[in-house]
């Protein structure tokens, strides 16, 4: 008697992510590039493509959910943010490359601790290419040189979509983190890849940047233009 067979079912064919869309926003304003983001985390669905956005703030401090006014210590004429991101205080202005990935970790299946070391990981393998040696610390999220901070990360999760992200200090005027207590911790030191010997502008890095974090989270990137707001 010939065996009874189970019906052959065909494998579920693998989902294609759409490409991600790298918009590059310039020199813009704090406060509506973050209601843009939100806006845009909002409003996207399970097919909406995930993007990267990289822009230059003008001269800011912003200050987590869980950030306390004290560490403010003397901001002057430099405006300071209360924002919807996780950690403390820090400060963006010109100089600096700050990265918003726009990302749908379900769809990544990545963890939220995942997502943080491989930011992370992109921030160091960047700082390597310029042969500058970078670390992680543990209880610190960022990234460090010699002891000082490069490199800060602010972030938040919605329905498992990701908005805010790093900030990498690249050929800035860094007196203004003399003001505050970078990240809450009183004596801090902060640098940039000027001041290891790196670049003195933003668009060498941008390109390694986006790079890095195309593989760590293996997406296909294609530029895209700013948004509009």
């Amino acid at each position: 008697m010939d065996a009874l067979s189970e019906p052959v079912v065909a494998p579920e064919p693998l989902r294609t992510l759409p490409p991600t869309q790298l918009r590059d926003l310039g020199r813009r304003a704090y406060e509506p590039v973050w209601h843009a983001m939100q806006a845009f985390t909002d409003a996207r669905t399970a097919d909406t493509p995930d993007e990267l956005w990289l822009v230059e703030h003008d001269p800011v401090f912003t200050l987590g959910q869980a950030g306390k006014d004290e560490h403010v210590l003397f901001p002057g004429d430099i405006p300071v943010i209360h924002v919807d991101r996780g950690g403390q205080v820090t400060y963006h202005g010109p100089g600096q490359i700050v990265l918003y990935p726009l990302l749908d970790l379900k769809r990544l299946k990545v963890g939220v601790k995942e997502y943080v070391h491989r930011i992370e990981q992109a921030m160091i393998d960047t700082l390597g290419d310029w042969n500058i040696h970078a670390e992680r610390r543990d209880g610190a999220p960022g990234v460090y040189v010699n002891g000082a901070k490069i490199g800060a990360l602010g972030i938040r999760v919605r329905r498992g979509c990701t908005f805010h992200g790093l900030a990498f200090n690249i050929a800035m005027d860094l007196e203004p983190f003399r003001r505050i207590n970078p990240c809450g911790y009183q004596g801090l030191q902060v640098t940039s890849m000027l001041d290891l010997g790196g670049p003195s502008g933003l668009e060498p890095v941008k390109p390694v940047l986006i790079g890095h974090v195309a593989r760590q989270f293996g997406l296909t990137v294609e530029t895209a233009p700013p948004p509009t707001f």
